[in-house]
């Protein structure tokens, strides 16, 4: 009888019976709006095929980027320099790339596995001295930020380096057609479901509390549609003077392979936990037998790959590497992380939470583009997103602490 009226009322409408992150589904919300003002205020130009195929690649760079990001606020740390660090691996893999008498004419696959090397050797570098000596990342990163900026200067001169290998460019402006973006599609879709019955059956063998048949059956409908429509809208633009569909950008299948790592990595691995359980309680982590200096030096260490990937792309979708590429990049990335759930406390965040936060800037910026708003008044209205984004995340814990 008692296990009669908890099934009745676990299969009872209610928002707490999906299981889902309120941040992300507010978020989510928000997003919509946004698309929908946008689309009017752009008289149906925003949601068009084209600018939705350019918007999922402009956000492409910080969507690698700001995954890393989190994992370095969760575990109470900041990177100030991934801008600068950016632009001087994209100049560092242009002049292997290029020939001489600029570069030194290297294949692209060279270049590009030296410039994921150099990523990572400048993550360990930065993570040494706050990991091992306790310097505060804020100002290692900050010195980074300036020594790494100059340095591109340094070692182009000042000059554009281009152009890059043809098949390179793929990276930041190809696409995989229409055939390649149905299979990538299906196959997404087979993911969700398989995932959703997976987990299930794993909590029911755990005896742990389950969503609800209807539930389980409303959130991973949701997901497919979203799946469905993503592939529709990538296959209803053309390439130019042409019927046939580009597809879905390749950055954007980088950018999606990234992020589903890394919500992988954050929930099915002891790396992922012991980042979270560090940023929660670093002594408590420590006494519990975790390598705390250790895992703070690799988080460091991945956001230098994470950044040098993007910047492969970035160099790759520009077809050069200027002096001042990724200038105040930083500033997107953890805004991105910030509006996207990141506590700057350390201890909470969510992958899935920060994709989000990047598709919203990157949608603000491109909307108020299409606007014709000035960059001034852009970058107001972003700083005054960013602040009740800021205020929300402070209420919101404050609130599930009491």
């Amino acid at each position: 009888m008692q296990n009669t009226v908890q099934e009745a009322q676990t299969n009872r409408f209610s928002f707490s019976s999906l299981g889902l992150d309120i941040r992300q589904v507010l978020m989510l919300g928000v997003l919509v709006v946004v698309w929908i003002a946008f689309q009017i205020l752009t008289r149906g130009l925003f949601m068009s095929p084209v600018n939705l195929w350019n918007l999922s690649v402009q956000t492409a760079v910080v969507g690698i980027m700001v995954g890393g990001m989190v994992l370095v606020i969760v575990a109470r740390q900041i990177d100030l320099s991934v801008g600068s660090v950016l632009g001087f691996v994209a100049m560092a893999m242009a002049l292997l790339q290029v020939s001489a008498p600029l570069g030194l004419g290297l294949h692209w696959v060279i270049s590009l596995l030296l410039g994921l090397a150099l990523g990572v050797l400048i993550g360990a570098f930065q993570g040494y001295w706050v990991a091992y000596w306790g310097v505060p990342a804020f100002v290692v990163t900050l010195a980074g930020l300036l020594v790494f900026r100059n340095a591109t200067f340094v070692a182009s001169s000042g000059r554009t380096v281009a152009p890059m290998d043809p098949t390179f460019r793929v990276l930041g402006s190809g696409s995989i057609g229409d055939v390649a973006t149905w299979i990538v599609g299906i196959l997404g879709m087979v993911f969700i479901v398989y995932q959703a019955l997976n987990n299930r059956r794993n909590r029911l063998k755990h005896r742990l509390p389950v969503r609800p048949v209807w539930a389980e059956w409303l959130v991973n409908g949701v997901l497919i549609l979203l799946t469905l429509g993503f592939v529709l809208v990538m296959n209803a633009y053309n390439y130019p003077g042409t019927n046939e569909p580009r597809g879905i950008p390749v950055p954007v299948l980088i950018t999606l392979g990234v992020l589903i790592f890394l919500a992988w990595m954050t929930r099915s691995t002891r790396f992922g936990r012991y980042i979270f359980a560090m940023g929660g309680n670093p002594e408590a982590a420590r006494l519990a037998g975790i390598n705390v200096r250790r895992i703070m030096m690799q988080v460091f260490m991945l956001m230098g790959l994470l950044t040098a990937l993007a910047a492969a792309v970035q160099a790759a979708r520009l077809n050069a590497a200027t002096a001042g590429l990724g200038t105040n990049l930083e500033l997107s990335v953890i805004a991105a992380a910030v509006i996207g759930g990141t506590a700057l406390a350390g201890g909470s965040g969510t992958i899935v939470g920060a994709a989000l936060g990047a598709l919203l800037t990157s949608s603000l910026q491109n909307g108020m583009v299409l606007m014709g708003i000035p960059t001034e008044w852009q970058n107001i209205i972003l700083g005054l997103v960013l602040l009740a984004a800021v205020f929300y995340n402070t209420v919101f814990l404050r609130n599930r602490r009491l």
